[in-house]
């Protein structure tokens, strides 16, 4: 074990595949020797050589583009993209190139082992064009695969994972965790499951679910509702696609309420999809209507991002409100 903070640990896990399989290659804006904005990919290009670790031009249809064609031949590529905010000049390409090409082939050609790593989310005053969190959109996509980690352990775990998938994977990183989250991961090789979510705490009263970096403020809302004597069960979703609606099922049979937190806004936001689909599964079980705890449907604002972020005082608020509805 060591402890890492996030960007070690995405840091090993690209360390660890490109020692592992020669054909990985890791590409995007100033990635390079310089290490990439936040320095996730630091050391990659003294230590592989500038033909797997190089800097991409600032076009973000050209990187997922010429990273297409290199995974439909054969190689694995790492594509960065420097902001979540920066995807939509490649929308086209991965939506409809990416996830659809092993279906238009017939199975003969395929960008299964494509991975596409961007940092995503607010919490660091970066304004309207650095904290959007965009998963929802790629969720709509048939054939891509989207993973969001919470912590350092999980980042490197889901990374492997992510990497080795037969199936394009968005592996989309929480910025402001980036140097804030440090946690015991180890040093040696190890991959989490893609798909299944995991129950963070148990609990009794009321289902929480979350992603990303919003699943410490869920559990920070937790503790305060357990002093008022109530019991959460706390889920983190890990992957938005596929996810893991039987956990999610299985836990709100049990508790009978659900609350889901996410930082995009709430309407078109993925607490959507879960919310229909539990109240199709689950109906019966349910003591309370599903809430929902979301950024607002507003441009992301730089001098009111603390009004616009789905904090713990709001997350317990809503707890409170579906505990005595």
């Amino acid at each position: 074990m060591a402890k890492m903070n996030l960007l070690q640990a995405i840091n090993n896990a690209l360390i660890t595949e490109m020692e592992r399989n020669e054909k990985v290659v890791v590409f995007g804006e100033d990635v390079g020797h310089f290490g990439g904005v936040f320095r996730a990919t630091s050391n990659l290009q003294e230590k592989f050589g500038k033909d797997r670790c190089f800097n991409s031009p600032l076009t973000e249809q050209g990187i997922i583009g010429f990273a297409n064609g290199l995974a439909a031949q054969g190689s694995f590529p790492v594509a960065e993209i420097q902001f979540a905010d920066y995807i939509f000049p490649a929308f086209d390409q991965i939506v409809n190139e990416t996830a659809k090409w092993r279906y238009r082939s017939g199975g003969q050609f395929s960008c299964g082992s494509l991975t596409i790593r961007t940092p995503y989310g607010g919490g660091i005053h970066g304004g309207l064009y650095h904290s959007q969190s965009p998963e929802a959109y790629f969720a709509h996509t048939p054939g891509l695969k989207i993973v969001v980690p919470r912590n350092p352990y999980q980042a490197k775990g889901l990374l492997l994972a992510s990497m080795r998938d037969d199936n394009p994977v968005l592996f989309m990183e929480p910025k402001r965790l980036y140097r804030a989250a440090v946690s015991d991961v180890p040093e040696e090789d190890y991959t989490l499951p893609l798909g299944k979510a995991d129950v963070v705490e148990e609990g009794s009263d009321i289902t929480l679910v979350a992603w990303g970096a919003q699943v410490e403020v869920v559990q920070q809302a937790a503790a305060m509702a357990r002093e008022d004597g109530v019991s959460c069960e706390v889920i983190d979703l890990r992957s938005i696609l596929p996810w893991d609606a039987q956990r999610i099922s299985e836990s709100v049979m049990k508790t009978g309420r659900l609350l889901i937190n996410h930082e995009a806004p709430q309407t078109g936001g993925f607490a959507s999809e879960i919310a229909a689909t539990i109240q199709d599964k689950c109906f019966l079980y349910l003591e309370a209507p599903i809430a929902r705890v979301c950024g607002l449907d507003t441009p992301y604002p730089l001098a009111h991002e603390k009004e616009y972020m789905p904090d713990h005082l709001k997350t317990y608020e809503a707890i409170k409100r579906t505990m005595n509805y």
